[in-house]
């Protein structure tokens, strides 16, 4: 029995993604699949460049507005509703197509990671708030660091929730998160055509600016507080994401305006470099180097070509 076929766009945020996935998805006749932990939230829209209904050309977009921003969600549970979607897309004779940032939560789904639940210790978990709680975030991402310094570049300062869990597997096991994963078979679950796109640092981080600059006219702002208003809490796995963590401390005037625009800019070039440090790592990728956007053509034709030929040669 043959695999189902799976087209995967990704790379870094900001790096041009979206245009040339509408593009793409209408000419091999695609359903979009977002790869993106944060745009499964409702009602955050500015601050995951969620593309507007509007402006999807007609094309189906799934995994987007998945559940409400007050409840956490997991790769394993991006896994587990992706593969109904990509079943569902196929019997309707379209091509399933994942695009997105989301390293995790492409590679597990793309080679079925198995997501055994390590059991819980749930008075290690309440001594690692604790300790978050009096020493602050940066200390305990400091104690991830300390024993799985893979995991710890992954994983954001602020993001205690998965550092918390990254240190109980530890702390229950002896093996590292990263161990975890770099043990799973990583055979591939779909035939698989996985294209990346990457820029000049320069040029990424320039568009990066650009972007928070668009978000912050588009009303970042306005969206946090509608959230915080509707019940999350800053410590929630949601309004940890980038842009919304930061307004939260300008919104507690912890931070005045001009720097929490910087912290984003700041945070999100970071985050960038961590997620090419995941794909990185990633097998069988055919990556496109972007220059310009002038040469988006040029570009279009040559992933059109590499999809053809690996969806073509069995």
């Amino acid at each position: 029995m043959s695999l189902q076929k799976l087209l995967v766009l990704l790379g870094p945020t900001a790096v041009g993604k979206t245009e040339l996935s509408l593009r793409l998805a209408k000419e091999h006749h695609c359903e979009i699949i977002s790869g993106d932990s944060m745009q499964v939230y409702r009602g955050m829209d500015v601050g995951t460049a969620k593309l507007p209904f509007a402006q999807r050309q007609g094309i189906t977009h799934h995994m987007i507005d998945v559940v409400d921003a007050q409840q956490p969600f997991s790769a394993s549970e991006f896994q587990q509703q992706t593969q109904v979607c990509i079943g569902e897309i196929e019997r309707r004779g379209r091509l399933p197509f994942v695009v997105g940032g989301t390293g995790l939560y492409i590679e597990s789904l793309c080679y079925g990671y198995s997501f055994t639940e390590t059991s819980s210790d749930a008075a290690f978990r309440t001594e690692m708030e604790q300790y978050a709680e009096q020493h602050g975030n940066e200390a305990l991402h400091r104690k991830l660091e300390a024993v799985d310094a893979e995991s710890a570049a992954r994983l954001h300062p602020n993001d205690a929730r998965r550092i918390i869990r990254a240190l109980e597997i530890h702390h229950l096991s002896g093996q590292t998160m990263s161990e975890q994963l770099a043990n799973q078979t990583k055979q591939p679950a779909y035939q698989l055509c996985l294209i990346g796109l990457r820029r000049e640092r320069t040029e990424l981080y320039e568009r990066i600016n650009q972007r928070v600059d668009e978000m912050m006219e588009a009303g970042l702002v306005a969206e946090v507080e509608q959230l915080l208003r509707a019940g999350c809490k800053p410590e929630q796995v949601s309004m940890q994401a980038l842009g919304y963590k930061e307004i939260v401390l300008f919104l507690q005037n912890q931070l005045t305006y001009d720097e929490a625009v910087e912290l984003i800019k700041r945070n999100t070039r970071r985050f960038a470099k961590r997620q090419m440090s995941w794909f990185r790592h990633m097998q069988d990728i055919h990556w496109i180097d972007f220059q310009t956007d002038i040469q988006i053509n040029e570009h279009f034709q040559k992933i059109n070509d590499i999809i053809y030929k690996t969806f073509n040669s069995t």
